[in-house]
């Protein structure tokens, strides 16, 4: 994990802040009871200036997210595009991580946050490859944790919520505790269900494959990404779930997310996965670092420009 690179500014509830004056109480609401949503967007320079790849769905899904938790968002998605545009313009950072978080704030205790105020703020900072560099190149490993992936009946996977990362933390831990790289975590039916911070695709026989939506996965964006760029460049897709041993016997299989990017998974468990080599991991890497940074004029539309 790398640390955080202070930039200029964050906005808070309406106020672009100097960076060292965004506090909140140390008895804040959200922080004590995981209370939160957020999302994790990025902007990328492009040769018309930087540009915030697919703001407005992270935005729709935030309001979804808020929505599902009864969290009384009051800032429109219209609101929060410009927030974060004017935050990237005032940091003049062309290349950054984006995270707008929702949280209840500070003044009541209690499991009941109806009388808590829901404070929203969004932050910035240069981020590289969730997995690192060398992970993009060669490929992590990883493993199958002991843990199950939330499931729909304990707390909803298609919100992004703080307290759902608890999961996903334990599962890290785990691996890399284990000398792995990152997790897969299964669902309660024993299928497939995604990482501990990334969706998962599976290649056989030239077939691309992820979980659906009913494995308990959250809806990536990227994910969804990836399944549009790859019809469009012609690979055959299949929304279908697999299981853990359809996980060793992959052709190729690699991790989507803001933060992942496109990861290959050179290993699970001690077995590798395929020959070693990604052509459609690849061919997807370089088609989505198209996307992100202008070179599809077809999906410009994907593309907020910071002007």
């Amino acid at each position: 994990m790398a640390p955080i690179s202070p930039t200029s500014r964050i906005w808070m509830d309406g106020q672009l802040v100097p960076w060292t004056e965004a506090r909140i109480h140390v008895l804040t609401h959200g922080l004590h009871y995981g209370f939160a949503i957020f999302e994790g967007i990025r902007c990328h320079k492009t040769s018309r200036g930087t540009a915030v790849f697919r703001l407005r769905e992270h935005l729709e899904r935030f309001r979804d997210s808020a929505k599902i938790y009864a969290m009384p968002l009051r800032y429109s998605p219209d609101d929060l595009e410009k927030a974060v545009v004017d935050l990237v313009r005032s940091n003049g950072a062309p290349e950054a991580y984006i995270r707008p978080i929702a949280f209840t704030g500070y003044g009541e205790m209690g499991l009941d946050p109806s009388g808590s105020r829901l404070d929203v703020a969004i932050g910035m900072w240069p981020w590289g490859a969730y997995l690192g560099a060398a992970g993009n190149e060669r490929g992590v490993r990883a493993t199958v944790s002991s843990w199950t992936r939330v499931d729909s009946r304990s707390l909803p996977p298609q919100a992004k919520c703080a307290a759902n990362y608890a999961n996903g933390i334990l599962a890290k831990l785990e691996a890399k505790a284990a000398g792995y790289d990152e997790a897969l975590l299964l669902n309660t039916a024993g299928l497939v269900s995604e990482g501990p911070g990334e969706n998962v695709f599976r290649v056989r026989n030239g077939v691309l494959s992820t979980p659906p939506a009913s494995a308990g996965i959250l809806r990536g964006v990227t994910r969804d990404t990836i399944v549009r760029l790859a019809r469009e460049a012609g690979i055959p897709f299949q929304g279908t779930g697999f299981t853990r041993e359809e996980l060793f016997t992959a052709d190729e299989l690699f991790y989507t997310g803001t933060a992942a990017g496109v990861t290959p998974i050179r290993e699970v468990d001690g077995r590798p996965i395929g020959t070693g080599v990604y052509p459609i991991a690849r061919r997807l890497q370089g088609l989505y670092d198209d996307a992100v940074r202008g070179r599809l004029p077809q999906h410009e539309a994907w593309l907020t420009f910071v002007p």
